[in-house]
């Protein structure tokens, strides 16, 4: 996709969602016509690959697992080698609306990353328990790094400039929660400029969703543990 001068990828992690992607590949081609989709399959044992393949995505495959940050890892390189200017990421399982795609780009008049959140005004969508006090508490330490208010330091739903491509392309962390509170912590501390628009989350369109009691209180636990590491980095 093109906006003026600039090349535009839509970059999508995926691990075993041949349920959804389909439909999610044919809504943002619905939406915005003349984009460009890669699909980087995460090591997927059901049929994720072809299910994308034929709905008119570019695909990469990673041999095994290696999760949303060596996915999008894959994904950055790709972009910086073949001339992109501009890369979204989408996640797979129909939770993010391709209308927000071209606010998200807007923001980049005044941001290097822009973060689609929820929990800004926009939507219904409630996180509960655990995993709320560690999206509100990584909310707080982020934004003051940030010197912003940035309500969902976790969100999947980012766009990038192409300084930013070339900045992830060359790192970007693989570690549970790395690829989305250590990009933020140390895009910031390296002088990047961070904002976030407004964004409507929805319920997944397929497959089985990871969260329960057990596993939110794990999240909370690794989430300050990522963050951390992610200050005390150099």
């Amino acid at each position: 996709m093109r906006t003026s001068s600039n090349r535009v990828l839509i970059i999508m992690p995926a691990w075993n969602e041949a349920e959804a992607i389909s439909a999610v590949i044919k809504e943002i081609h619905a939406e915005l016509p003349d984009v460009d989709v890669l699909v980087v399959d995460d090591g997927s044992g059901d049929n994720t690959a072809a299910v994308a393949g034929a709905a008119g995505a570019a695909v990469l495959r990673l041999p095994y697992n290696l999760g949303v940050g060596g996915a999008m890892r894959l994904g950055y390189r790709y972009a910086r080698d073949n001339g992109y200017d501009i890369t979204i990421q989408v996640d797979a399982d129909g939770q993010h609306d391709p209308r927000y795609v071209p606010d998200l780009i807007a923001g980049l008049t005044e941001a290097d990353l822009v973060i689609g959140a929820r929990f800004a005004g926009v939507g219904a969508y409630q996180a509960r328990g655990p995993r709320r006090w560690a999206m509100a508490m990584l909310g707080m330490v982020i934004s003051r790094l940030a010197r912003t208010k940035l309500t969902d330091t976790t969100s999947g739903l980012r766009c990038s400039n192409r300084k930013m491509i070339e900045y992830f392309a060359d790192w970007y962390p693989v570690e549970y929660l790395g690829d989305t509170i250590e990009t933020l912590v140390r895009a910031i501390r390296d002088g990047h400029t961070v904002r976030q628009v407004a964004v409507e989350m929805r319920p997944r369109q397929g497959g089985v969703p990871s969260h329960s009691p057990l596993k939110a209180t794990v999240y909370l636990g690794r989430a300050f543990i990522i963050l951390l590491l992610a200050l005390i980095r150099r």
